[in-house]
């Protein structure tokens, strides 16, 4: 495929970071360990949370969704401002806002302080997390390297899953709910004294520059109402239909207001790369699924199967060991095929999974005949599907918007997260006050949702031909 040419996109790529490959790569898989690490570390803690502050199922959501509807929200700010601002200066600031926001979640006396601090940490988050790849994206240039080091971002931030399923049930059940937030202050200051001891700072573009808040606020707002919108389906019907009419409009907004701005969060003209546009798309649908193993799983071992926070971590742990295996297994296995096909074999391979997870819950389940073998499908799965996908979604674009384009993947993968949650939790309420047959109803959903995220695979360009 012949790139189509756009004066914003083919321009001339900035130099390579100076920051050694090895301090990148430390940096980035820390930085975004440490961001994933937040999302399983809560998940155990839910139903403690739950009593200590009096939360209700739509809090419960909220808590998990404040954090990712802020992070999808401001992910492109986050992106846009390494670029202009140097990728160390802002790597510290996003680490600083995250760390802080973690110690008021961990002294939170009621749900509104919890939810709020959530809110803040996925600020926090958003301006840490694009830096992370984008790191790796300016750092090592287009071919193995690349891909090696993605693979690594890829299964060392899934490995926040695992240490965050188990240090969180560990923390929980010995300490409190509370030690999930306050736990994120030292690694936080551990990261931080990596990021000032070994990444070396950057200028920004010659003169003036500034970030679009106005384009971060109209995809914030769109983001979050869309979301609210699909969640007030199940109560209430075609009033639902404003809210979700409402986030359209402000992301229609979004979009008229990138198009007109000197400096936009994300140039238009990267779109118009067929990798770039089709493989955040696959990875959107993708990951509306990829939520429903953690967080439906948590639920059903801890309400159904009476694990304790530990238990649910430690038997988590399987999930996250094929994740990293599947992720590692990618770089090889594309430099021996199509990464089309291993994509395409991956997604598969993880809605068999979800299909096989909902058909195997039950009242009585065990570890071994109700969650391994069908959660290890998943896990292989996606970590097999997401490395291309990746590395898709960012062939072509110019190193100077490395910081744009890591923003556009990262905010892909929350979105669909977020939304996919949404959908999903809807789903499982519909289906009946029984607990089993509504997780059951959302894995099945899952698998659907994987399929078309994985028939999108084949519209990706030929790799010798992503630009």
């Amino acid at each position: 495929m012949t790139a189509t040419h756009d004066p914003q996109v083919d321009e001339k790529p900035a130099e390579l970071s100076t920051t050694p490959g090895w301090a990148a790569l430390l940096a980035a898989s820390i930085g975004q360990f440490l961001v994933v690490l937040d999302i399983s570390v809560v998940n155990v803690a839910l139903p403690e949370m739950r009593t200590g502050l009096g939360l209700g199922a739509s809090g419960l959501q909220w808590v998990v969704n404040a954090y990712s509807l802020t992070f999808a929200g401001f992910l492109l700010l986050g992106g846009r401002a390494a670029d202009l601002f140097g990728r160390k200066r802002v790597f510290v600031a996003g680490l600083g806002l995250f760390t802080a926001a973690s110690l008021a979640g961990g002294f939170a006396q009621d749900p509104a302080m919890i939810i709020g601090a959530r809110a803040v940490q996925g600020l926090g988050a958003a301006i840490l997390a694009p830096v992370t790849l984008s790191l790796i994206t300016a750092t090592f240039p287009d071919g193995p390297a690349r891909t090696r080091a993605i693979a690594m971002w890829t299964a060392v931030g899934t490995a926040g899953g695992a240490t965050g399923g188990l240090v969180g049930g560990l923390l929980t059940d010995y300490l409190s709910w509370r030690w999930v937030f306050l736990i994120n202050v030292p690694i936080g200051v551990a990261v931080a004294v990596v990021a000032v001891r070994w990444l070396r700072g950057e200028r920004g573009p010659a003169g003036r520059q500034r970030l679009d808040l106005p384009g971060a606020v109209l995809v914030t707002a769109g983001v979050v109402l869309l979301a609210y919108g699909i969640g007030e389906t199940g109560d209430h019907g075609w009033t639902s239909l404003i809210w979700l009419g409402a986030g359209l409009v402000l992301l229609a907004g979004f979009v008229a207001v990138e198009s007109r701005t000197a400096q936009p969060l994300v140039r238009l003209g990267l779109f118009r790369l067929r990798s770039v546009a089709v493989g955040n798309l696959a990875t959107v649908v993708s990951m509306m699924a990829g939520f429903a193993l953690w967080y439906f799983l948590s639920l059903y071992m801890q309400n159904v199967l009476e694990y304790s926070a530990v238990r649910t971590g430690l038997s988590f742990l399987p999930h996250t060991a094929g994740i990293i295996v599947g992720s590692r297994l990618a770089p090889p296995l594309m430099a021996r095929m199509d990464a089309r096909l291993l994509a395409g074999a991956g997604g598969l391979l993880a809605a068999v999974g979800f299909a096989w997870q909902s058909a195997v819950l039950d009242a009585d389940g065990t570890f071994l005949g109700s969650i391994l073998g069908p959660g290890a499908t998943m896990a292989v799965g996606f970590g097999l599907l997401m490395t291309p996908l990746v590395e898709a979604s960012t062939a072509g674009a110019p190193r100077s918007q490395a910081g744009a384009v890591a923003g556009v993947v990262n905010t892909s993968r929350t979105i669909g997260g977020a939304i996919g949650l949404t959908v999903l939790g809807t789903a499982a309420a519909r289906s009946g006050a029984d607990l089993v047959d509504g997780y059951a109803t959302a894995f099945v959903v899952a698998a659907v949702i994987t399929a078309v995220g994985t028939a999108l695979v084949a519209f990706l360009p030929r790799p010798e031909n992503r630009a």
